[in-house]
């Protein structure tokens, strides 16, 4: 079985693969708050990262670091500086396999976000929301390589 690891971006235009990781962590800076859109982003150290179909788009989000992303569906990829990439946990194929072992930054960390496992569960599925799902075709690329992939995202 090949250590090599899988992911890419929901549309399918950017994949990449990598078989050194490093550090997998939860980074609270605020930068990284307003990079993922969330309370925080999970990376992982790529350390023989490689792109494998097409490629992110980047934005200097300050003098030392930037920031890749998807230009056809916006999702974020990458965290690049001197000291290497970091690559999205959400975006491999099988993300559990680099869950974060370790906080950052936790000075910028939002209140709240200690208590997340604490807040009540609502198990009930509404009659909307199960038609929903029933009716939901999905254009998101499959958690496996493909050979080919068209993009089905739209930008309007």
């Amino acid at each position: 079985m090949s250590n090599t690891l899988t992911g890419g971006c929901q549309c399918g235009a950017v994949r990449f693969s990598v078989s050194k990781l490093g550090r997998s962590s939860v980074c609270h800076c605020r930068m990284c708050q307003k990079a993922f859109g969330g309370l925080f982003a999970p990376l992982v150290s790529a350390q023989d990262g490689k792109w494998t179909r097409g490629a992110p788009k980047w934005f200097q989000s300050s003098n030392l670091a930037r920031r890749g992303f998807c230009a056809h569906c916006g999702t974020p990829l990458a965290y690049d500086t001197k000291f290497g990439l970091e690559l999205a946990v959400g975006t491999f194929d099988q993300p559990d396999r680099v869950a974060p072992t370790i906080q950052v930054n936790v000075t910028d960390k939002l209140n709240g976000y200690d208590a997340l496992s604490t807040l009540p569960v609502n198990s009930e599925l509404s009659k909307e929301w199960l038609e929903f799902l029933k009716t939901i075709k999905s254009f998101q690329h499959p958690d496996h390589e493909t050979h080919d992939w068209p993009t089905k995202a739209t930008i309007k």
